[in-house]
Order: structure tokens, then sequence, then C-alpha cells
């Protein structure tokens, strides 16, 4: 496989691959869904599933938002009870392009470990799903701290000295609507890159300089200094990944994202909407 391994592989690169990857499913729902039971009904053949409630995330508060980071302890036990051990290396896979799983990758490949998202996901596999639950033995995964230099405060994601990156739709940062956060916009000064907006109709990325582009027109043009932001710090490792497989280098995450700047009332907020209600 090479020592190398880019946050993005497709399929082709995977079945090369067989029997020395892990491939796991962290199929996920805002609107509170079964990812277990979407995996039940059919997930790529030897597939694992890790779930993002349990092992990829600690309790929700306003003061950390919906999905602040587990212990590192947490974190080692999912990866362990899923067969999962430190010299693994992990293709995770989702159904929504990729921006769920690209929450374990970033996880995963920030301390250290080999991983990267399914370019396409569950649908860019070729043949039949299958049903039968993936048993492996416990795997040997040591804890380790969350790195402090990727991760960024709340204080540090409003601060001039960053560039602040906005993962989510077009209309939850112009403040149009916001349906799960409290208070609708985006943090001062940030600019938007809709996560979603990597991707083509099928789930796929789209090509390099497309996407290289639509960076650029918001002004990130490296990610030294950027820290990326979005509801609860899921989906902003999306734009993470593919900045660093464009060769942009390493940006920081803000984990709590929206979910909690929204509930920093003494914080400013940002929108696009006018005092007519017009954009």
């Amino acid at each position: 496989m090479g020592d190398e391994l880019k946050p993005f592989v497709d399929w082709s690169w995977c079945a090369r691959n067989l029997g020395r990857i892990v491939l796991v499913d962290t199929r996920w729902y805002l609107d509170g869904s079964s990812g277990a039971d979407a995996y039940q009904a059919g997930h790529l053949p030897d597939a694992v599933f890790v779930d993002m409630d349990r092992w990829l995330s600690g309790p929700a508060s306003p003061e950390k938002g919906r999905n602040p980071l587990p212990d590192p302890e947490v974190f080692a036990q999912g990866m362990r009870e899923a067969g999962i051990s430190d010299s693994d290396t992990v293709i995770a896979y989702d159904d929504a392009g990729g921006v769920i799983a690209a929450r374990l990758v970033w996880m995963l490949r920030s301390t250290g470990h080999k991983a990267a998202v399914l370019d396409g996901g569950i649908g860019s596999y070729p043949g039949k799903l299958a049903r039968e639950i993936a048993l492996r033995r416990t795997g040997s995964f040591t804890p380790k701290a969350w790195p402090a230099d990727l991760l960024a405060d709340i204080s540090e994601a409003s601060s001039d000295a960053f560039l602040t990156v906005d993962a989510r739709n077009r209309d939850r940062f112009d403040g149009r609507q916001d349906p799960i956060d409290p208070r609708p916009g985006h943090i001062s000064g940030a600019v938007n890159v809709p996560c979603r907006g990597n991707l083509d109709a099928g789930g796929h990325l789209l090509p390099e300089l497309q996407i290289r582009g639509n960076f650029e027109h918001a002004g990130v043009l490296t990610a030294q200094n950027t820290i990326a932001y979005c509801g609860s710090g899921v989906t902003a490792c999306h734009n993470l990944l593919v900045m660093e497989q464009l060769g942009m280098g390493n940006g920081r995450l803000f984990v709590g994202g929206w979910s909690q700047y929204g509930h920093a009332t003494d914080r400013p907020v940002e929108t696009k909407i006018q005092p007519d209600g017009r954009l």
C-alpha cells in the first residue's frame, strides 16, 4: 500500500488491498435514524460498524457542543471492540459522500494512524451488500491524547489571527434558518465553504481543480492558520481532509462548532440577512 495514504481512496484501491484494510461503516443521521439499523440492512462485506454517538463523541452540552471529542480511552475502547489495532489501515464510509466518515478518519489520522475515506461511500461498491455481522478479534489500540496543534477553541475560532471556515450549507451560514441550534448565522469573520460542495451528485469528490477553486473563491489558499467548523465538529472534518488531499496542509478543528458558539450569547454573530429580511 505504500507508506503514504491520502485522506481519500476509491473502491478500486480498496479492491486491490482487501485483506490489508479494515472497512468501517460510520453511517449516522442528524434526524435520529439509526446507523446501526442501516448497517444491519446492508453493508460492505466484512465491514464493521462504529457508532458515532457511543465511540466518536463525548457527552453533549451547551458549553462543549453536540459532538465533542470523546475521552481518548473511550475512543480506544471503541476501536478495540471493532477489532481495530494500532497498525491497521482503516477505510471508513457512509452514505453521505464521506462527510460523516470524515470524523473517524480525522480522529485516526490526527493521532498517527493510517485511515482514509472511501470516495463515493457505500454507493461506490459494485457488488452485493452483506447482511452478516462482521466479527473480528478484539484489537490492540492505544489511547492517545488529541493533538493540541490540530484543535482550536472558541476564542481562536473567532480571532482575527485565523481564517475560520464554516462547512455548513449556505442557508445556515447566511442565517436564513437554523433548525438545530439556538441562533442563526455564523462566527464573525468566517467564510463559507460548504463541505457538500466538495461532492458531485453521486457523492464522489469533484475534480481537484474545481474543489480548489471553491476554496480559493472563499479566500482559502492554504490550510495554514485555518480553522474549520460546522454544526458540531463532524462534517468540518471533511473540509480538513479535502484540504490535506489537495496538498494545502493541515488546518485546525473547532470541535464545538456552531452548537457551542451559538449558545455563547456573549459572542457576536454575523448573518447575511438585511434588516428588511432580504439577503
